[in-house]
């Protein structure tokens, strides 16, 4: 048994736990434990940009949690993945960097988290980021995170895709991350010289040599130490013991939407019906702990394709081996990017301010998990509702680490739901009808163009659904009593605890999950720290014009400020 002390302790090296690890081991007279159940990140498949549903799909690499049967989808069980691995989730993850709509963090601010509107976060995704394209207002430049628009949309059917949104009646955006998300343009992913992006190369990695920061792999903690209300350490195992090791000052919870809250639970901090059910001792009631899960999710609209332009000529072994020798001599090629370099980002109906609708747009036809290519060639989009009313859990079923805990995410319990996914599909049809696409165009695969009536789309979605992999919400933050942290991410009722990750998000941000992540944990690592905040950004927002009775509008934005 080791009585070692540290400052802090942060349990998962995941994209929040790396950041914190970096930030908070900057004070040299600060010392900081990192604990991490996975492994080293060095692989080939992690590092290589084109490579990521091979690590997304590996026991090795992933905790491959999967859903307890959702009863609005057939009884399907939904893959679930997290990262296992240094750098969390950013190291397996589709390396998309998008921030969400500024309006995003007003309302989470509206819900009760203090001091997280987008004034208070720009000034953090700023500070994390340095954007290939320079800085500005809204974008940073000399962050540890780079940020890139891969190979600048080289493809003919990533330019066809803007013009028939645009033909389409919605406008064209020039930074989605900036001052207009709305609309159709780049996007943008966690690249740096060809290489991912993870927060374990950008964070961690660099301030590995700090004497005053240990991280430990291989270390599943068992759970959090308390003496009274206050956490003083946590019980992991290493190497085939169980030891313990305390805090002078925080334990630091950093392991995910799925993690975070089944050690609470497993600690004994949680809904006390849940944890009695699992024989786990009541030692903190918080009724919050693991409640409203929620998700992106959606289905993949594919077509065939007149021209060999796609990407479906590349599934062949000799073509990935080439692929893969290029990147490896050059880190350029097909290898440097994710292959998401454009989308979109619309609103499902007129009166609504800000988008809820994210258009992924793939010059291929083929699933996440690099199989089913069609035979010829092919594109797709992938859509689903970004704003989901539908909320499930996350239930320890014992106090045994290694049990993975009930998931359920109530994917379209909601009727608001399953309109948006019909929304998202007739949408997506229209845009591809465009001229635009007429060169390229060549029926549509799925899910048919005979799929049209409300009661086929809803059989389609119930069947061919797929997570986005972006699960939130399960360690609220706010101040009512529903609410696991408050605004500071303290544990509510309990001294020397904090949540930082994306499970204390109100509610999902229109977009992908990584990016936000890490501002938050930039942000939480000077609330740690207790030093004075970034001061706010008070900077215009963009608004498509005539929002408030048309559902799409070609006319320039108009500023509102925040």
């Amino acid at each position: 048994m080791t009585t070692k002390k540290y400052d802090y302790i942060i349990i998962g090296a995941g994209s929040a736990g790396c950041v914190l690890a970096n930030r908070l081991s900057e004070d040299p007279t600060t010392s900081v434990l990192v604990l991490e159940y996975g492994g080293s990140d060095k692989s080939v498949v992690i590092q290589m940009p084109s490579a990521f549903s091979i690590p997304m799909n590996t026991k090795k690499y992933n905790w491959r949690y999967e859903t307890e049967p959702e009863t609005y989808l057939n009884g399907r069980r939904i893959h679930c993945p997290r990262g296992k691995v240094l750098g969390g989730s950013s190291s397996i993850n589709g390396l998309v960097y998008i921030r969400g709509h500024a309006l995003d963090f007003d309302e989470w601010e509206s819900m009760g988290a203090e001091g997280w509107g987008y004034r208070n976060c720009l000034p953090y995704f700023k500070r994390a980021e340095s954007y290939e394209s320079g800085g500005d207002s809204y974008r940073g430049q000399t962050g540890p995170l780079h940020t890139t628009n891969g190979n600048h949309m080289k493809n003919p059917l990533y330019g066809a895709w803007v013009e028939a949104g645009a033909e389409a009646g919605y406008i064209k955006t020039d930074d989605c991350n900036g001052y207009m998300q709305e609309g159709f343009g780049a996007m943008h992913m966690t690249v740096k010289n060809g290489v991912r992006c993870s927060t374990a190369n950008a964070y961690l990695r660099p301030a590995m040599g700090r004497p005053n920061l240990t991280v430990i792999t291989h270390a599943m903690t068992r759970q959090i130490i308390l003496e009274g209300k206050r956490a003083v350490g946590v019980i992991y195992d290493h190497g085939g013991q169980t030891q313990q090791v305390y805090c002078n000052r925080e334990v630091l919870v950093s392991s995910g939407p799925i993690g975070s809250p089944h050690l609470l639970q497993r600690s004994g901090i949680g809904p006390a019906e849940v944890l009695r059910k699992a024989g786990i001792g009541v030692r903190h009631d918080l009724p919050g702990v693991g409640e409203n899960l929620q998700d992106h999710a959606e289905v993949y609209i594919q077509f065939g394709c007149k021209e060999p332009v796609t990407l479906n000529s590349k599934m062949d072994p000799l073509s990935k081996l080439m692929i893969g020798l290029r990147w490896l001599l050059f880190k350029d090629g097909l290898g440097a990017t994710n292959h998401f370099e454009a989308g979109g980002f619309i609103r499902s109906e007129k009166g609504l301010r800000w988008p809820d609708i994210q258009f992924h747009f793939l010059p291929a036809a083929m699933r996440y998990d690099g199989n089913k290519p069609i035979k010829g060639h092919g594109f797709m989009v992938l859509t689903g509702p970004n704003k989901p009313k539908s909320r499930g859990y996350v239930r320890a079923r014992s106090a045994d680490p290694y049990e993975h805990p009930q998931i359920r995410f109530n994917y379209l319990e909601r009727e608001e739901d399953r309109e948006g996914f019909r929304r998202c599909i007739r949408l997506t049809r229209e845009i591809i009808g465009q001229p635009a696409m007429d060169r390229f165009r060549d029926g549509e695969i799925a899910p048919g163009a005979h799929v049209t009536s409300d009661e086929d789309l809803d059989a389609f979605v119930r069947d061919n659904l797929e997570s986005t992999y972006h699960p939130c919400g399960t360690c609220r933050m706010g101040e009512d009593d529903m609410a696991v942290v408050d605004s500071k991410l303290r544990v509510r009722g309990l001294d020397g605890l904090r949540v930082i990750d994306s499970s204390v998000f109100p509610t999902e941000p229109n977009g992908n999950l990584n990016a936000p992540t890490i501002m938050l944990a930039e942000r939480a690592a000077d609330l740690v720290r207790g030093v004075n905040l970034l001061p706010a950004s008070d900077v215009p927002v963009g608004l498509v014009e005539g929002w408030e009775n048309s559902q799409r509008s070609s006319l320039p934005g108009r500023n509102v400020r925040v």
